[in-house]
């Protein structure tokens, strides 16, 4: 398209020579329609960062969970039947785990848990974002929130172990394009860091990992401590608000 209008104004006469760059683009092709996904600028509770592959590259996902009144797990975002079992596996590992992780069981069994993967209208499938799921669902039920600069990547199972996956190539490049500067990724799947460009791996930082809690050591702000750390703040005894006397009201008006 960009020749083609070129050519046409050295044939009308307009130009006899057309330089394009990156500023001409817009007025050549019209306005960029397609946005690369960015980073989250906060640390948020329950919504955690992934990596996806595409045979035309790779790009990063949010995955978001909310921990609502009520019973049972909801899945929204137009999620393939692998990625649904991940979701369940997360859950079963969660509750597993829910000591361990100071996640109160009354929670779990009284609460309607929704995760949702934003971009509806795409499909989304494969077993690769089952640390993700795990991650985002773990900050839900804990309030614990997950760190913006992370990415991560990798298989779960019932035992928390974190299983390789492919196109690890592809998803950093992705990642590092949205700003991202942290990557959790699984320990097999290390022999393929040879395959990104030097200059690359050395602008981010790689956490090969064999357990979820590795992962969430990296990936929730304050690592595995702030669970507990969390788990104290929350039983303490909420202060009555102050009631302000009707002099104070005034006053304050």
């Amino acid at each position: 398209t960009l020749l083609r209008k070129a050519a046409r104004k050295l044939a009308n006469g307009d130009l006899k020579r057309v330089r394009i760059g990156e500023g001409d683009l817009e007025k050549y092709i019209g306005p960029q329609r397609y946005q690369v996904e960015t980073e989250n600028k906060d640390d948020l509770v329950g919504v955690s960062t992934g990596m996806f592959y595409t045979p035309v590259g790779g790009d990063i996902l949010f995955v978001e969970t909310s921990v609502l009144p009520g019973k049972g797990l909801i899945l929204t975002g137009q999620l393939g039947d692998v990625m649904k079992e991940s979701a369940r596996a997360a859950l079963s590992y969660a509750k597993k785990n829910a000591e361990r992780f100071h996640i109160p069981l009354s929670k779990l069994d009284d609460s309607e848990i929704h995760v949702h993967v934003p971009a509806g209208a795409v499909p989304k499938e494969g077993p690769s974002a089952g640390v993700t799921i795990s991650t985002s669902l773990i900050s839900a039920l804990t309030g614990v929130p997950v760190r913006h600069d992370v990415s991560m990547t990798g298989e779960i199972t019932l035992t928390g172990r974190v299983l390789p996956i492919g196109g690890l190539k592809e998803k950093v490049l992705g990642a590092r394009r949205a700003g991202i500067k942290h990557v959790v990724m699984p320990k097999q799947n290390e022999a393929d860091l040879h395959d990104i460009p030097l200059h690359l791996r050395r602008s981010m930082t790689f956490h090969p990992c064999e357990t979820l809690d590795q992962v969430l050591e990296v990936a929730l702000v304050g690592g595995l401590q702030s669970l507990e750390r969390q788990a104290i703040a929350d039983a303490r005894p909420k202060k009555a608000p102050r009631v302000l006397k009707s002099k104070q009201v005034r006053a304050s008006a």
